[in-house]
């Protein structure tokens, strides 16, 4: 990442939290209902943040698997995106229609 990286902005909405079925790497994380069992609901946090598996990581997903193939300005973006994607359905509505792929995500700010 660049020295002043632009940062990845989370509202902390927990959305993706909510729907941890989505991704393999969280899947596992599911308590039943598509909820992360970390998830602590009443304050909106993580039970394990600071042990928080990569998956959870932006910055270490994008070190891990995405740093060869795109720029960590896009990467922000794309994650962004999805976020959105997320926040427009809102708590409970059923995901299965986002795609997963990046070719799908509005990249623009």
């Amino acid at each position: 990442m660049p020295d002043t990286p632009l940062p990845f902005a989370c509202s902390r909405c927990m959305e993706c939290c909510r729907r941890v079925y989505l991704l393999a790497d969280t899947a596992a994380m599911d308590r039943g209902d598509g909820v992360c069992r970390h998830l602590d609901e009443n304050d909106a946090g993580c039970r394990i943040y600071d042990q928080r598996p990569d998956a959870c990581r932006v910055d270490r997903q994008y070190e891990l698997h995405y740093r060869q193939a795109m720029s960590w300005e896009t990467f922000v973006r794309i994650n962004e995106a999805g976020c959105r994607q997320l926040q427009a359905l809102g708590v409970g509505e059923d995901t299965r229609a986002i795609s997963a792929s990046k070719d799908n995500c509005d990249t623009q700010p």
